[in-house]
């Protein structure tokens, strides 16, 4: 079940990165009749913080749990070697 959430979780936030790096291409920002009807409308801002938001959040998200996943396997890394040799290769 935890690694359904995951696949779940990860193909969503793909998809909220996704919709944020397409979503200004499909904006004319100086024509504001092509977001003001949009959700976060009517103004620019608004509109990009609502399309673009979660997928920044997304992607810090993803980068978060790289860098603690990395982190996790030196510290790892660093322990088996303490008790392979019975001293720290520092």
């Amino acid at each position: 079940m935890k690694k359904t959430l995951w696949i779940i979780g990860t193909l969503l936030a793909l998809y909220f990165i996704a919709r944020a790096i397409s979503w200004p291409f499909s904006v004319d920002p100086g024509d504001p009749s092509t977001y003001a009807n949009d959700w976060g409308g009517p103004t620019l801002f608004g509109a990009a913080l609502v399309h673009c938001g979660p997928g920044v959040l997304a992607a810090l998200g993803i980068i978060g749990v790289v860098i603690r996943g990395r982190i996790r396997a030196a510290r790892s890394q660093r322990t088996t070697s303490v008790t392979r040799t019975g001293r720290a290769d520092v």
